[in-house]
C-alpha cells in the first residue's frame, strides 16, 4: 500500500495561491516510484511492469499507467525492449543545461529573499540548516533530498515572486534523480549545509548581491560535483562491461 508519507508529499514552502490541492492518486503513485528511484531500488536495468506496480501499491492499474507515462514524458524513465518501462540513464547535456537554468533562478530568490524577506529568514531559516545536517549525520538518501528541497523551497517562499517556484517545480523530479544517483555512489559534499547556511547569512544581513552570489555559486559546485561523480561512474561501469564480455567471450 501506498505509505501516508507519501500520500501527504507537497514541496513545503510553494506560496500558497488559496489552498493547495490535495494530491490525486496518480500523484501519490509518481511520487511513490520516483522516492524508489532516487533511493536506488530500481536499477537502470530494472523492467518496471504495471501489474507487479500496481499489486505493490495497492491499486489499480490506471493511475500506475499514467504515473508511469508522466515519468517517461519527464525523461526519468525509458521504454524497455518488449514490454514495460525502465530508468532512463542521467542525460549530461540535459543536466548541465538544467543546472545553469537553475542557478540563475534560485540566485533570483535568494537575492529577492534578501530584499523581501530577511526577518522571517532570521527567525525560520536556522531550523531548516539544523534539519539539512541531521539529514546528512543521517545518511539517509530520501532524508538528505526532502531537507535540501525544503531549504530551497523556503526560499522560493520567502522571494515572495510565486513564478520562481512555479518554474522550478517542474525540474525538480529530475533534480531528486540527480541528488539521488550522486548520494548512492559518494559520500554527501562535506560543506553543502556550510554553503546553504552562507546564502541563509546572506539573506538575513539583507545583502542581495551577497546572497545571490552564494547561492549561484552553490549550484555550480553542485553540478560541477555532479559532472565529477557521472564521469567516474561511467568509467567505472565502461570498465565493468568489458570485463564481462571477456569473461563470457566463448573459447576457440
Amino acid at each position: 500500500m501506498l505509505d501516508s508519507t507519501v500520500a501527504a508529499f507537497v514541496p513545503p514552502s510553494i506560496p500558497m495561491r488559496t489552498l493547495l490541492p490535495q494530491p490525486t492518486l496518480v500523484d501519490q503513485v509518481y511520487e511513490a516510484i520516483l522516492s524508489e528511484i532516487t533511493e536506488g531500488k530500481y536499477g537502470l536495468e530494472t523492467r518496471l511492469i504495471q501489474e507487479d506496480l500496481a499489486e505493490s501499491l495497492g491499486v489499480s492499474r490506471q493511475p500506475v499507467q499514467q504515473a508511469l507515462l508522466l515519468l517517461r514524458d519527464h525523461g526519468l524513465l525509458r521504454d524497455a525492449p518488449g514490454r514495460g518501462l525502465m530508468v532512463a540513464p542521467l542525460d549530461q547535456g540535459f543536466m548541465r543545461n538544467l543546472y545553469e537554468v537553475r542557478g540563475m533562478l534560485d540566485g533570483l530568490a535568494a537575492a529577492k529573499a534578501a530584499e523581501r524577506g530577511r526577518d522571517i529568514a532570521a527567525t525560520e531559516g536556522p531550523a531548516f540548516i539544523a534539519r539539512g545536517r541531521a539529514a546528512v549525520r543521517s545518511r539517509s538518501v530520501a532524508r538528505m533530498i526532502v531537507a535540501d528541497m525544503d531549504f530551497h523551497f523556503f526560499l522560493y517562499g520567502l522571494s515572495d515572486n510565486p513564478l520562481i517556484a512555479e518554474l522550478s517545480e517542474p525540474h525538480w523530479s529530475y533534480l531528486r534523480r540527480v541528488m539521488g544517483e550522486v548520494l548512492l555512489r559518494a559520500e554527501p559534499p562535506a560543506d553543502i549545509w556550510d554553503q546553504h547556511e552562507a546564502i541563509l547569512q546572506a539573506v538575513i544581513a539583507g545583502d542581495a548581491p551577497e546572497a545571490e552570489r552564494e547561492s549561484r555559486r552553490h549550484i555550480t559546485v553542485a553540478s560541477d560535483i555532479l559532472a565529477t561523480q557521472m564521469k567516474v561512474h561511467q568509467q567505472t561501469r565502461g570498465a565493468g562491461d568489458k570485463a564481462a564480455l571477456r569473461t563470457v567471450r566463448p573459447r576457440r
